[in-house]
């Protein structure tokens, strides 16, 4: 029998092993999910939107249990965690509240006495998880997912198992129909099991490129839509007409938050050169006052790193690109005693080819490059394979013209980039395709049917 083993970043220790699923219960989960899809599909979206609420209920009654999962399996800071929890149930309630109005028939002129597109749910769907925000990445697949009459199979990354139990648990506590969201407990070579029966009709991948080809590759062998959320190397431009001292402190919680373990972060600030040296100084204040340390204090600010391997990456990103030049302002140096902690790590005179560019980072680590004007900090911006986020920091009409300019899913111009259940989120290029959250979000797993009533009109 295997095993999914959870390890308490903060220590190193064993914490949970759950048994993985085998192919017979694969196989038995997804009947359920297709005997589920048989009433649920069928079900009123007041219905629906009843389930989901009860649900959000429930999550925020029950914060101080579910919380403490995330600080256990993958280091989360608490206030962070709880944080998590509370953005779960808002997306449960905006979808909810907005999902009769997204999912609502288009009523479109042809030669038709009446035409329309009315979307329609398509049956069982995958979502195979990361492990950096377990309860958060969850909901914006299920939550769009459920409200348009799908059920849901959740495989979660076998790093947090204990995490992935606790979310069948709140659906089964707060009263959902059997079978209408699962948990599958199971190893990741295991999941292609999954994609390939034929009563599973669609797929949400978030995690890495590599894997996310991978996914994407299987669901199209069988003629299945996905929904791609991969990685990211972000930047966010500071130009000299910015407010620096904002830029910076946004800059540097944007950078830290899970420790820097976060798709959408800021991973290449990207800084016009003439105000360079005062930002720079700025930026270092904010990262200096950082605490580093145990997940379960609410005064800590950033973690361990999930995962000790994953530290020795990101340590590996950090020395190469100090050996190609780049100055070590602060951190960089590998602490010692248990668990896996990184300190918050400052690096500039960083250049394109570098690992830190060349890479996604994963961790706390700010990476600083100097621009010569907003043009040339436009093509370092777009200098990647990736395409997630990006933020401008500039004048707010100048901004907002150069936000088309930028390959990325999504551009905050003086803000913070973020998931918002309200606002359609994904990348291009390597990055993924297909939106989640928003009115597109919960459209992606529909079948947009195009409905043609006669007689002709005359």
């Amino acid at each position: 029998m295997t095993t999914l083993t959870a390890i308490d970043p903060t220590t190193g220790r064993v914490v949970r092993e759950v048994p993985a699923a085998t192919p017979a219960e694969i196989t038995a989960l997804i009947d359920r999910s297709q005997s589920a899809y048989a009433s649920w599909k069928d079900t009123t979206l007041a219905e629906r939107a009843e389930v989901l609420r009860r649900v959000a209920t429930y999550l925020r009654e029950h914060t101080e249990e579910l919380a403490p999962l995330m600080t256990e399996e993958m280091g989360k800071p608490i206030g962070e965690a709880r944080g998590e929890v509370a953005k779960s149930a808002w997306a449960a309630e905006h979808y909810a509240e907005y999902g009769p109005e997204y999912l609502a028939d288009e009523h479109l002129a042809s030669d038709a006495t009446s035409s329309y597109v009315q979307y329609l749910p398509l049956g069982p769907v995958l979502g195979i998880l990361p492990w950096n925000a377990p309860f958060w990445v969850a909901f914006r697949f299920c939550a769009p997912a459920l409200m348009a009459g799908n059920t849901c199979i959740m495989k979660h990354d076998p790093h947090v198992p204990g995490c992935a139990a606790a979310l069948e648990e709140v659906f089964r506590k707060a009263g959902a129909p059997d079978g209408v969201f699962q948990t599958l407990l199971a190893q990741t070579e295991d999941v292609e099991q999954a994609i390939r029966d034929p009563r599973v009709q669609a797929v949400s991948f978030t995690g890495s490129d590599r894997a996310g080809a991978t996914v994407a590759s299987i669901a199209a062998s069988e003629i299945k839509p996905a929904v791609l959320e991969l990685g990211g190397s972000d930047p966010c431009i500071v130009l000299a007409d910015a407010d620096l001292a904002k830029a910076a402190e946004v800059s540097a919680l944007s950078r830290i938050i899970n420790a820097g373990q976060s798709c959408i972060a800021a991973k290449r600030i990207i800084v016009e050169r003439s105000v360079h040296d005062e930002f720079v100084e700025l930026l270092a204040a904010q990262l200096r006052d950082l605490v580093v340390g145990d997940p379960r204090d609410p005064a800590t600010k950033v973690g361990p790193i999930a995962r000790e391997q994953l530290r020795e990456g990101l340590h590996r990103q950090v020395t190469t690109s100090v050996e190609a030049g780049a100055t070590l302002v602060l951190g960089g140096e590998l602490p010692a005693g248990e668990g896996f902690f990184y300190p918050v790590t400052l690096l500039t005179g960083v250049r394109p080819g570098m690992t830190v560019c060349t890479e996604e980072t994963f961790g706390p680590i700010a990476v600083v490059i100097a621009a010569d004007d907003a043009e040339h900090a436009l093509a370092l911006a777009n200098d990647t394979p990736y395409g997630l986020g990006a933020a401008i920091w500039t004048e707010t009409e100048r901004g907002v013209g150069m936000a088309s300019r930028i390959e990325a899913g999504q551009v905050s111009v003086n803000g913070i980039v973020k998931s918002d259940p309200r606002l359609p989120s994904g990348g291009i290029k390597r990055s993924g395709y297909g939106r989640e959250l928003g009115p597109h979000g919960i459209r992606e797993f529909t079948n947009a049917q195009q409905v043609w009533v006669g007689p002709v009109r005359g």
